[in-house]
């Protein structure tokens, strides 16, 4: 597909709040336009609409927008369980696609979606967002860079309130989702993955919906979605992950806490106070006396990150738009995704396995809910 490099067309299919905050994003990222909406809820249409400095055309059918010419790439951003119908449509076309997360909400869908995406000309990227906040990327390469020795733990904890109202509430029960540990958690699974450059093996989890939305009722239905969970995920080199998950802790100065440990060093990212930590060991190896005790903070260094690149931070401290960046940079220069979507999908089965274990109460291998060969 030919694509004019000094000005990219977009058409977002889904105006809800995440796109919109695409929207946002595009506005303030040079060469890009939003040409096309497309949504059958006349209230997100007019919400989008009040954000375009130039009026796009409007849809109320994915499949017209898809078909118009008036678009280089599309934005999904539709409520999970619609993507895989949104994508047997897009995946047609030779239109470039950023596909929100979670990918899709059950394995099959998965499946057909990587079968479908065969031969396809236009990039196809899964939105994974974190992995480009300012301090959590500066970690990702420091660590990739040796800084802590080889990896041995990265944990990842949580806290935060509980889910916002979506259009129809959709998003109370995880027939819609794909479950908490899908809709919620699939990057914080993916972040793994990328920080220790593995593909993890098993999974152990524990969670439960506890607190929230116990008395709410939707034609009669009580929302099934958990609100907390601790998530072990095992990768092949023996290297753990871990996921602290609380959705009635809204009470938190920093809501997202990342560390890496390895055997020399250990890195935090903390988030929304875009704050970096890290610390060398001493050689223990080596020592004879005890030196300070832990926590005294000794020789950690402490040093706010932020990307002055970024001229929209957004609800995700700016990484949405890098990401559109590089999406943008990856269709000018023809090369592929940074977030393919067997990385999408192996993310999703994480999830899904982390549900599997809580359902049962045992380990649960990845190997078990992945299609076979992978």
């Amino acid at each position: 597909m030919s694509v004019d490099t000094s000005k990219i067309r977009y058409g977002i299919v889904g105006c809800g709040s995440m796109g919109r905050e695409h929207i946002e994003n595009l506005k303030a990222l040079p060469g890009a336009e939003v040409t096309a909406l497309a949504d059958p809820v006349s209230a997100s249409i007019d919400a989008a609409l009040a954000l375009c400095n130039t009026p796009p055309q409007v849809f109320s059918d994915h499949r017209d927008l898809l078909s118009s010419g008036l678009c280089d790439a599309v934005v999904i951003a539709t409520p999970n369980f619609t993507h895989i119908d949104m994508m047997r449509s897009a995946l047609a076309t030779d239109l470039h696609i950023l596909i929100e997360k979670p990918l899709v909400t059950n394995m099959q869908d998965g499946v057909e979606l990587m079968r479908l995406a065969e031969g396809k000309k236009g990039i196809v990227w899964v939105a994974q967002e974190y992995r480009y906040m300012p301090p959590v990327a500066e970690m990702i390469r420091m660590a990739h860079g040796g800084a802590v020795g080889r990896i041995q733990q990265v944990s990842i904890r949580e806290h935060r309130e509980p889910f916002y109202p979506k259009v129809g509430d959709w998003n109370r029960f995880s027939a819609n989702t794909g479950g908490t540990l899908v809709e919620k958690c699939c990057h914080y699974f993916n972040l793994m993955d990328l920080v220790l450059g593995e593909k993890p093996q098993r999974v152990f989890a524990s969670g439960g919906q506890r607190v929230n939305h116990l008395d709410e009722r939707y034609e009669g239905r009580t929302p099934d979605i958990l609100d907390s969970a601790f998530v072990i995920v095992e990768y092949p080199s023996g290297a753990r992950a871990m996921l602290d998950l609380c959705m009635f802790a809204e009470n938190s100065i920093d809501s997202e806490h990342i560390t890496v440990v390895g055997d020399t060093g250990k890195l935090e990212s903390l988030l929304p106070a875009l704050t970096l930590r890290y610390g060398k060991r001493e050689d223990w190896g080596t020592r004879k006396v005890w030196g300070e005790p832990s926590g005294s903070g000794k020789g950690v260094a402490v040093r706010r990150v932020w990307d002055t690149n970024i001229k929209y931070a957004g609800q995700h401290f700016g990484a949405s738009y890098i990401e559109h960046q590089r999406f943008a940079a990856a269709i000018r220069a023809g090369s592929v995704a940074e977030v393919s979507l067997e990385d999408g999908l192996r993310s999703v089965a994480t999830g899904l396995a982390a549900h599997r274990s809580i359902e049962t109460g045992l380990p649960v291998l990845l190997k078990d809910v992945l299609p076979a060969g992978w």
